[in-house]
């Protein structure tokens, strides 16, 4: 928080998430929500395979910028999951967004960094102040802020 280097590893809730959604599918038979965890499962082969995970260094790749990568490989996996068409279109969309725009976000990720930052507190954070903290590219924020308008 001092300097605004956010680096708490989230893979193990990225292969969490995975599980439960791939559990929920078989729980009820829902093969869009299979093709969601299918494609976070390759997410997270491809954040490891990348090393996506953060570093110790200011002005290096920290959470946020590991959220990123996972947001923008889940979203090529889906893109790329022709069994369901619907999920396709709308990750093909978003995908490609990201991809085009990942310098910029990476850019604007990496200058949120160096400043202390307030989170309000460490093991109960306050969620407005947490937010503005995980959310400081205006320009990956506008892309998956679309998602919910697909």
């Amino acid at each position: 928080n001092k300097e605004g280097h956010l680096r708490w590893d989230s893979l193990g809730e990225f292969l969490a998430l995975a599980v439960s959604i791939d559990d929920l599918a078989h729980k009820t038979r829902n093969r869009r929500t299979q093709a969601l965890a299918e494609a976070l499962d390759e997410a997270n082969g491809r954040f490891l395979e990348k090393n996506r995970s953060p570093s110790r260094k200011v002005g290096e790749l920290d959470n946020r910028g590991s959220h990123f990568y996972l947001a923008l490989y889940w979203a090529q996996a889906l893109a790329d999951h022709a069994s369901e068409p619907g999920l396709q279109t709308i990750f093909s969309v978003i995908a490609a967004k990201l991809s085009a725009k990942k310098s910029l976000i990476l850019e604007e990720l990496t200058a949120a960094q160096g400043a202390p930052v307030d989170i309000g507190g460490y093991f109960q954070p306050d969620p407005e102040l947490a937010s503005l903290a995980m959310r400081p590219s205006a320009t990956f924020n506008s892309i998956i802020d679309q998602i919910g308008q697909s």
